[in-house]
C-alpha cells in the first residue's frame, strides 16, 4: 500500500498511514487526504454556519487543520480536491465514511471531449427535475439542490468537474452573448447566469431555444427544480424575475483541475 507522507502531529506518525486505512480520530491530521465512502456535509463556518455544500462517495478531500489546532468543538477545515472547494466538517463526519488516500490525478477534458458528454449532463438534470424535490441551500447530493449544486452535479455525473458556486462557474466559463429573445448563440449545456450588476447569484442549465433548468428558492422561484425560458414576453413571474436579472451566459470549455479558485 502507498505510504502517505505528512508531518507528525501529537506523537502520531502519519507516514505509517497507508492508503485504504479507515478514518480514525488519531489520523485526522492536517495534510492527510481521504476518499469518501459515503456522503458528507460541508459547512460554511467553523461552528454555527449552515450548509455550504455536500460531497458524495468516491470524492477526495484534504484536511487543512488538525484537531489539535482547533478549539474544543470546532469543525475540521477541509478542501475538496475535485473542485478545490473549501468548507468545514463536523469532527466525526469522516469516521466510517472515508479511507486514507493519495492525491487523485484530475481528468483534464477539453471542449471536444466535453461536447460529446453533454447529452448525459442534460439527461441527469432532467431526471432530477422529475423527482420530488425542494430547494436546499448548499444542496448538491439530490434530490434537493441549490442552483449551482444542480449544475455542478449534472456535469460531474458525466465526469466533468466545474467549480461549485454560481459566481465561480461564471468566471470559469467562456462568455456567450445572450439577451432575452436573442438566444441563437446558446448551445445545449451552456450555463445562464443571473444576479445583480455586481455579482452572479444564480445559474441555470440551458436546454435549447433559451429554455433552461434551474433550482430556485421560495421567494422568487419554484422551491425546487423548474423549467423556464428567456422569451422576452413570458408573463410567468419566475421567468420574468430571472429575465430581469440576466447577466449573461457561458460555455464550459475545459474541466476544472481541482485547484483552489479565488473567492
Amino acid at each position: 500500500m502507498a505510504r502517505l507522507g505528512v508531518a507528525t502531529v501529537n506523537n502520531i506518525d502519519p507516514t505509517q498511514l497507508t492508503a485504504g486505512t479507515p478514518a480514525a480520530p488519531e489520523w485526522l491530521i492536517a495534510g492527510t487526504i481521504w476518499q469518501l465512502t459515503a456522503s458528507v456535509d460541508l459547512y460554511s463556518q467553523p461552528r454555527s454556519g449552515g450548509l455550504a455544500s455536500q460531497a458524495w462517495p468516491n470524492r477526495h478531500l484534504q484536511i487543512l487543520t488538525s484537531p489539535a489546532a482547533s478549539v474544543q468543538g470546532m469543525r475540521l477545515r477541509v478542501r475538496l480536491l475535485d473542485d478545490g472547494y473549501p468548507g468545514w466538517l463536523e469532527p466525526d463526519a469522516l469516521l466510517g465514511r472515508a479511507l486514507a488516500s493519495t492525491r487523485p490525478q484530475p481528468q483534464l477534458l477539453h471542449r471536444c471531449h466535453i461536447a460529446r458528454k453533454l447529452a448525459p449532463v442534460l439527461a441527469f438534470a432532467e431526471s432530477a427535475r422529475c423527482m420530488p424535490n425542494t430547494y436546499l441551500w448548499g444542496g448538491s447530493l439530490g434530490p434537493n439542490y441549490d442552483c449551482s449544486g444542480l449544475v455542478q452535479r449534472a456535469y460531474a455525473s458525466a465526469g466533468i468537474w466545474i467549480p461549485r458556486d454560481a459566481y465561480l462557474q461564471e468566471r470559469f466559463c467562456q462568455p456567450v452573448a445572450v439577451q432575452p429573445g436573442q438566444v441563437q448563440l446558446l448551445e445545449p449545456g451552456d450555463l445562464i447566469f443571473f444576479g445583480t450588476p455586481q455579482r452572479c447569484t444564480h445559474v441555470g442549465l440551458h436546454l435549447d431555444r433559451g429554455r433552461y433548468l434551474h433550482s430556485s428558492g421560495v421567494a422568487h422561484g419554484r422551491n425546487g427544480i423548474g423549467l423556464d425560458d428567456l422569451a422576452p414576453h413570458n408573463p410567468d413571474p419566475v421567468a420574468r424575475h430571472y429575465r430581469l436579472e440576466l447577466r449573461g451566459a457561458g460555455r464550459v470549455m475545459h474541466s476544472h483541475d481541482g485547484s483552489p479558485l479565488p473567492t
